[in-house]
């Protein structure tokens, strides 16, 4: 079962790097990781920035439960 999930996210990683290197490779249409975030983070309802909630929120789910171990 562990080697499962190790498999599965070295899997997700390699599929990760693999879009990245495509999205900048000249011509390319495919959007960046950081253009991504950019797009995400531009997201406001009134005065509230969603987006930057959004991500912040993202980002402390991943930290509580897979480094705060």
């Amino acid at each position: 079962m562990k080697l499962l999930a190790i498999g599965g996210f070295t899997t997700a990683l390699l599929l990760f790097v693999v879009v990245e290197w495509a999205a900048r490779r000249e011509g390319s249409r495919i959007p960046t990781f950081g253009d991504v975030c950019a797009y995400v983070m531009q997201y406001e309802v009134g005065p509230v920035p969603v987006g930057r909630i959004a991500l912040f929120g993202f980002w402390w789910w991943m930290g509580w439960h897979f480094f705060a171990r």
